[in-house]
């Protein structure tokens, strides 16, 4: 029996649509009995950037099936939704995750920036920050833009400023994305699909107007899936992406994936310092003298507290 290698593209539950690497043919292909899902505790054992290798089982109806999951670089989990003890595998073999964000219509808080920001971190995957719409923005709101973007890059994210209505940083975008697997990610309404569309436009993804509703968007996308731009560019579309991350983070681990903190994290006085109210913590000194943001330790008790600061 001969296996052929693919690319997992699309992903509905039991059925996936696999990239031949032959000849880029898509096959509609299902699992071969019960799968191991490689030591993980996940809910699906197969995700969106899987490279597998599949038997051709029906050349007239298109269907084949998964025999083996290659060995992945990295991959990216959120919280599963009706198993509590596991998690659900967003996608794998991620060059870079990108969340797009909106100050205004709607607004994306600071906390869901960094607990995204965290749990990229935690799965070692370069992170970038694009605030979109700029538009929208007053003077105001686009000098606390400009402040949040330089705070952000100091640490080491990747920032850029982006409206597809004047086609603003379209190019730098673009430039961003190719030769490279990148997951995107944000609030529905904060204009992934606009921003996609307008620089691929052969693509034509679904796009939904922000429900004037409490100023939530709402949700076109129901399962992540990848999207070719060009040859070697590929986009993953992400949903349920509030779930990401922290579910089986400890609360001693959450300071690991602060950039600013891990650099201090053995000068504190007690090792196993959770940085709230301990004495001799050097993060807090950090964050008395301005060397932290203010911004970001609330995000950091928010996350060691358990609370909710996603909106």
């Amino acid at each position: 029996m001969e296996l052929v290698k693919g690319l997992v593209l699309r992903s509905t539950g039991s059925w996936y649509d696999v990239r031949d690497s032959r000849d880029g043919h898509i096959w509609q292909c299902r699992l071969k009995g019960k799968f191991k899902a490689l030591g993980l505790k996940v809910t699906n054992p197969i995700a969106v950037g899987d490279n597998v290798r599949f038997e051709e089982e029906d050349e007239t109806q298109n269907f084949g099936i998964i025999h083996e999951i290659m060995p992945r670089e990295n991959y990216v989990v959120r919280r599963s939704v009706h198993k509590t003890a596991h998690a659900h595998l967003i996608a794998a073999n991620v060059d870079q995750a990108i969340l797009i964000a909106t100050l205004v219509f709607p607004r994306t808080s600071l906390g869901f920036i960094d607990r995204f920001l965290v749990a990229i971190e935690s799965f070692r995957i370069p992170g970038v920050l694009i605030f979109n719409k700029q538009d929208l923005l007053n003077d105001d709101m686009k000098e606390f833009q400009a402040e949040l973007m330089e705070l952000y890059e100091s640490l080491g994210y990747t920032c850029m400023a982006t409206t597809a209505v004047s086609e603003e940083g379209l190019e730098e975008f673009a430039a961003l994305l190719g030769g490279k697997v990148s997951l995107l990610s944000g609030h529905s309404g904060v204009g992934k699909s606009t921003l996609v569309n307008a620089i691929a436009p052969d693509l034509d993804i679904k796009t939904q107007e922000v429900s004037t509703f409490a100023n939530k968007g709402v949700h076109t996308t129901t399962f992540a899936e990848m999207f070719e731009l060009e040859p070697g560019t590929f986009i993953i579309d992400s949903p349920g992406i509030k779930e990401l991350g922290l579910s089986d983070m400890k609360a001693e681990e959450i300071s690991h994936y602060f950039p600013e903190m891990r650099e201090l994290l053995n000068q504190c006085r007690f090792n196993n310092c959770q940085h709230i109210n301990e004495p001799g913590c050097a993060v807090k000194d950090a964050v008395s003298e301005g060397r932290i943001a203010i911004s970001r330790y609330e995000s950091y008790l928010s996350m060691v507290g358990g609370q909710d600061n996603r909106k």
